[in-house]
């Protein structure tokens, strides 16, 4: 009997001692109710001693929290039906306030999370959601942020858009508006390209009507890059100053032409020239013969039968 009362009161002390001796990690803190009261020291990390059966200590970690947010189903403000889903980074810290204001913190924080991503997507554009998600991110962590931080002692550190999915309908329909806003720009671009090409070759050719000699060395560099092809052929450019040179010569011998005399009309000889007509621009009717040139009268101009 005495060996079983030794053993008995044994296996009671370890227990006692077990539930007043509680170690609380680095990461933790330790928050005691003391028969149903908050003591109002916060438990440092460490070996902590209570009272048994008078205190119950509920340990808080202090580390981030990674959470997930489930994929919400939410209207844009310009009524397109998306998913999103997010991920929460946030930490206790308080940890009085995330034991006693609350009764499941993760649960509570979660719940808020998902009402303030639809809340937050019904607010913003498509456009805005893809392009500007930092925007959309700070959004998200002051709307958590305001119910979690004061009230419960949560902090949230960082909210992150993973997931926008679109429906297939939207995705072809933004495939061909991104390709006709890439199209457009090509077409500009192309047409900037050939409004500065024409201003440069302008001015080159101004250039070139100055010098003349600019030109001609021109017409040498496109032989010399023509006959480095190796071709068999050498197409050899025409100067357009030689067109202009046979241009004036044929103007000036247009000049300088006999006019023709109508039929059954003698030519006129030239007042004061000495010079009698030519044979070729007689009539062909009626050809001149030597007799007539003898039995002309002479003229004012002195002229003596031959």
């Amino acid at each position: 009997m005495t060996v079983v009362i030794i053993v008995v009161i044994i296996v009671i002390a370890a227990l006692l001692l077990g539930s007043s001796v509680r170690l609380v990690q680095q990461y933790e803190r330790g928050v005691v109710l003391r028969f149903g009261r908050l003591l109002p020291a916060v438990r440092e990390p460490g070996l902590q001693l209570l009272i048994p059966v008078a205190d119950r200590m509920t340990k808080v970690s202090q580390q981030t929290i990674v959470m997930g947010i489930p994929a919400q189903n939410a209207i844009t403000r310009d009524n397109v039906t998306l998913t999103v889903d997010a991920v929460v980074y946030f930490r206790v810290v308080d940890p009085v306030k995330a034991v006693i204001n609350v009764e499941n913190y993760m649960l509570a924080t979660s719940q808020v999370a998902q009402t303030s991503l639809r809340s937050v997507i019904g607010r913003a554009d498509l456009d805005t959601l893809l392009s500007d998600r930092e925007q959309i991110n700070n959004e998200l962590k002051a709307v958590i942020d305001a119910p979690t931080e004061e009230p419960w002692g949560l902090h949230i550190e960082r909210v992150e858009v993973k997931d926008v999915a679109l429906p297939e309908g939207m995705k072809r329909s933004m495939s061909r508006q991104a390709e006709a806003e890439r199209e457009r720009r090509a077409r500009v671009i192309a047409a900037d390209g050939e409004f500065q090409a024409s201003t440069k070759l302008a001015q080159a050719a101004r250039v070139m009507a100055d010098t003349p000699s600019a030109m001609q060395l021109r017409l040498l560099q496109t032989v010399v890059d023509v006959a480095a092809e190796k071709n068999s052929t050498l197409v050899m450019p025409f100067p357009v100053e030689l067109l202009r040179f046979f241009e004036k010569a044929t103007a000036t011998g247009d000049a300088d032409a006999p006019t023709k005399i109508p039929d059954g009309q003698l030519p006129q000889a030239v007042p004061n020239s000495g010079v009698l007509p030519d044979e070729d621009v007689l009539p062909d009717s009626e050809p001149m013969l030597e007799s007539d040139v003898l039995d002309a009268p002479q003229s004012a101009s002195g002229l003596s039968p031959l």
